[in-house]
């Protein structure tokens, strides 16, 4: 069986970011989301998201780079404040949502530094969280329209996601992370059309048909454990 979770980062970083996440979820193949906790949109994204039951929502981890003695990891994070700061966070998103995190990741991926990745570890132990990359969902990072410096609106278009959904979702679980949202100038990113593109492509039913057509079942990471224990029992 083919397996597939749509996660949807940065859900909170600005009203029109949000908006575009749950647009994405009611309407097109988005199955989940990673929240913020930080911004001052936060408290705003954990109220919308109780509108969608269905939605998984976990900790999108934001660690600022910094300086100072003992800073001896990487972006200036020693391993003592890192673990700290990963608690911080959890315990920010369980006041703001209400209930733990269904899942963990971070802001540009600094989980996968290797000065901070125990910190994230961790975490996860400690909580019995799945973590990016450390969990039985292969993660697929591929689908984004921007790099280089340059956009390439193409690449998260219609077609192109039709090509990966069928050389890239495995048997399995497959975790395909996006970024969809409206344009939105409370939000700093450099990654802005391309947001709009990618929610038009999510809701659009031709990429809907093509998950049906591959025989791929759309999961979200309230189906993870449950999937992964089948699977190990077999």
């Amino acid at each position: 069986m083919k397996y597939l979770i749509v996660n949807a980062d940065d859900f909170g970083a600005s009203p029109g970011i949000t908006r575009g996440i749950l647009e994405a979820h009611a309407d097109g193949i988005l199955t989940s989301t990673s929240m913020m906790v930080d911004t001052p949109w936060s408290a705003e994204a954990a109220s919308l998201a109780g509108s969608a039951p269905r939605l998984s929502v976990g900790l999108h981890v934001v660690l600022e780079a910094r300086g100072g003695a003992g800073a001896d990891h990487a972006g200036g994070w020693s391993a003592e404040d890192v673990r700290a700061e990963l608690h911080r966070q959890h315990d920010r998103f369980v006041a703001l949502m209400g209930r733990a995190p269904t899942h963990l990741d971070s802001h540009h991926n600094v989980h996968r530094d290797p000065g901070l990745v125990e910190g994230f570890l961790e975490l996860a132990r400690s909580t019995g969280l799945p973590l990016r990359g450390h969990s039985p969902a292969r993660y697929f990072s591929r689908f984004y329209g921007q790099w280089g410096g340059e956009s390439h609106p193409e690449h998260v278009g219609v077609e192109s996601l039709q090509r990966m959904l069928e050389t890239e979702v495995r048997e399995g679980i497959t975790e395909l992370s996006c970024h969809p949202g409206y344009v939105d100038p409370r939000e700093p990113s450099t990654y802005t059309v391309e947001r709009e593109v990618e929610r038009s492509t999510l809701c659009d039913p031709r990429v809907r048909a093509r998950v049906e057509a591959l025989q791929i079942t759309l999961v979200s990471f309230h189906d993870l454990a449950r999937l992964a224990a089948d699977a190990a029992g077999r």
